[in-house]
């Protein structure tokens, strides 16, 4: 699939981040935009509530990219689960995955996703919340869910936007699309204000 630019921004889009599920989130609102993986350190720090970790991540990474793109405007996101003062993060394996989906069987948390857009000259930054209950989970379930998807790169081992929404009692937040890491309603605001509306700046795709 080709992409047409249907006017000219003033400066060019960066998603930082790796993840095939926020450039899939942002490609959805019609953006021009090409993505750059920053490599930075992401272990949280002594002390650091999993909220700060989120927010810190999400700015670490979109100052890395700024850094030798600084004609750009770059967005950073970062997501970290909150299970009573403990964050989750990505799993990476199944042993992980298994141990973490044990600990949130039948509790409450908070998922955290950050966001950060920046460019040269501003920096802005905002967390949105997503509360969710997870259901009690025996060992087989969980393992049969680990094996069906797999979810070894989202923090807390669910991806609600595909079976991993089976494992909730109840998801809540101010908007839908967080829990799957890039709020679509925070983020279009964001772009806004740094001239990358959405409504003014869309690109028609081509078979």
């Amino acid at each position: 699939m080709s992409v047409l630019q249907t006017s000219n921004h003033p400066l060019s889009l960066i998603l930082a981040s790796s993840s095939r599920y926020r450039s899939e989130m942002l490609s959805r609102l019609g953006l021009f935009f090409i993505t750059e993986s920053p490599d930075i350190d992401e272990r949280r720090k002594v002390g650091e509530t999993p909220k700060a970790t989120a927010r810190r991540l999400a700015l670490q990474k979109a100052l890395k990219v700024l850094l030798h793109q600084p004609d750009s405007v770059v967005i950073g996101a970062d997501q970290v689960l909150d299970l009573d003062g403990q964050a989750l993060g990505k799993p990476g394996s199944h042993e992980a995955a298994a141990k973490q989906l044990a600990q949130l069987s039948g509790r409450a948390v908070t998922f955290y996703s950050a966001l950060a857009v920046v460019c040269a000259s501003s920096r802005q930054l905002s967390v949105v919340e997503c509360h969710a209950l997870f259901k009690p989970l025996t060992p087989s379930q969980i393992d049969r869910y680990l094996n069906i998807e797999r979810p070894y790169d989202v923090a807390g081992s669910a991806r609600a936007e595909g079976l991993g929404i089976s494992l909730l009692d109840k998801l809540t937040s101010d908007d839908p699309t967080a829990i799957i890491g890039l709020p679509l309603i925070q983020l279009t605001a964001m772009l806004s204000r740094a001239g990358h509306n959405p409504l003014n700046h869309h690109v028609l795709s081509q078979p």
